[in-house]
């Protein structure tokens, strides 16, 4: 019996389906505002935020200054976030806290603002210039709402930012070290100073380890191929940084390479010694 109801059930959603979208185009496309309102709202608290989205796009001024203003100026924006525009969710989850900063929905819309452009960030080879926007925007929500039952995430996100600025700066310094043992001494000198500026902008970095490895690798590529003038400064200064790095970890997940690297150090010492 099932089997035989079948098409007519089919044809029945069908037709609910078609009914619905002739209706949303109707509204969609007349002057009656309070229509447009009763049916975002229903398409919202049915998740259905795309046929939302137009509608809430076509009467939020309408509501600017009015009761309603506050709710459906939340919705838009919350309707942005939902589709994916991320980008677009952030402005307005801006607007409606310049509009409602006493709102009880302040607190969500700022950290919906900071998760924004979070989800903006892109993959840390790329430009970095969403990420450091999204942790300004979470900077500023975990300043304003410091009780916020949205500060776990929040906090997490903002690790996740950051250790994605972490990687590429560890990875630029790698790849002027790579650079430096085939091309000119200008690329040793940078990795080094990448190195030194990563472990002063990052001290408590999970690649902290990392970078004391490859400023030691740098060091010592740049003390090898230096002129005799400049060579044995040069290698003391990769001898030391190898202390540096033991000092620090001493069960170094370096140590073959960073040994191997002072064994040749010392060698070149030895000229001085004699």
């Amino acid at each position: 019996m099932f089997r035989k109801m079948r098409p007519f059930l089919s044809l029945l959603v069908l037709t609910l389906v078609l009914s619905s979208c002739s209706e949303y185009q109707k509204v969609l496309k007349n002057d009656d505002v309070k229509a447009k309102y009763d049916m975002a709202e229903k398409f919202y608290e049915a998740k259905d935020f795309k046929r939302a989205n137009r509608l809430l796009e076509q009467i939020t001024p309408k509501y600017i200054g009015k009761p309603q203003g506050e709710r459906v100026m939340f919705f838009l924006a919350d309707s942005y976030y939902q589709i994916k525009d991320y980008n677009t969710a952030g402005y307005q989850f801006e607007r409606f806290l310049k509009s409602y900063p006493k709102s009880d929905k302040a607190q969500e819309s700022g950290f919906l603002v900071a998760k924004s452009y979070y989800m903006l960030s892109p993959d840390y080879s790329l430009d970095q210039t969403d990420t450091d926007k999204a942790l300004q925007k979470l900077q500023t929500f975990i300043n304003t709402f410091p009780e916020s039952e949205f500060m776990p995430e929040a906090n997490q996100m903002a690790k996740d930012l950051t250790e994605k600025k972490e990687l590429k700066a560890i990875e630029i310094g790698k790849q002027f070290t790579k650079l430096g043992q085939y091309y000119t001494l200008d690329y040793s000198i940078s990795a080094a100073a990448a190195m030194d500026n990563f472990i002063l902008d990052f001290p408590g970095s999970i690649y902290k380890e990392d970078a004391l490895f490859y400023k030691m690798k740098a060091l010592t590529n740049l003390a090898l191929n230096s002129t005799e003038q400049k060579k044995k400064q040069r290698l003391q200064d990769a001898k030391a940084s190898y202390s540096t790095l033991k000092k620090n970890f001493p069960q170094t997940q370096y140590e073959k390479d960073a040994a191997n690297l002072m064994e040749k150090i010392e060698k070149e010492l030895e000229n001085y010694s004699k």
